[in-house]
C-alpha cells in the first residue's frame, strides 16, 4: 500500500482550502497519509513567528486561531518521527552535495527510510534526491 508523506506546502494549501489537495486527501485512505515531525516543526515555527511579531487586536486573535488550527491538525494526522536512521540517511544525502534545503532533505530522508512518497509542489528540489518518489497533488491526476 502506498503511504504519502506531506511536505509543508500541501498542508498549508489544504488549510487554505485548495480544492485539488482536498480532493486527493479525501480520495485516499487517511491511515496512509502522514507528516514528518520536520513538517510539524516548520508549521509551528511559522505560527510562532506570526505571534512574535506582537500583533494586537484582531491580528493577534487571528494569529492565535491559526496557531490553534495547526495544533489541532497535528493531533489528527499521523506524525513520523525523525529517527537515528533518518539522521543517518540525511547525512548520506548531504554528503552527495545535493542542492536542496536542510529541512527538505530531512523530509526526503524520512520518506526514504519509511518507503513513502513525498507529496509536494517543490519537485525542482525533491527530484534531486536519488530514489525519492514524489507526487504533486495540486495538478489533475
Amino acid at each position: 500500500m502506498t503511504r504519502w508523506l506531506l511536505d509543508t506546502d500541501p498542508v498549508s494549501l489544504n488549510e487554505r482550502g485548495d480544492a485539488l489537495v482536498r480532493q486527493r486527501l479525501v480520495s485516499v485512505d487517511p491511515k496512509a497519509v502522514f507528516v514528518s515531525v520536520v513538517t510539524v516543526e516548520e508549521m509551528i515555527r511559522g505560527r510562532l513567528a506570526m505571534l512574535a511579531r506582537r500583533p494586537q487586536g484582531e491580528p493577534r486573535v487571528h494569529a492565535y486561531r491559526k496557531f490553534l488550527e495547526t495544533v489541532l491538525f497535528c493531533s489528527t494526522i499521523s506524525v513520523v518521527a525523525f529517527s537515528s536512521e533518518c539522521e543517518g540517511r540525511f547525512h548520506e544525502l548531504r554528503g552527495q552535495r545535493l542542492r536542496i534545503g536542510s529541512q527538505d532533505l530531512r523530509i526526503a530522508a524520512t520518506a526514504l527510510v519509511h518507503d513513502m512518497v513525498v507529496v509536494t509542489r517543490n519537485g525542482k528540489d525533491f527530484r534531486r534526491v536519488p530514489g525519492l518518489l514524489i507526487e504533486n497533488w495540486t495538478v489533475e491526476a
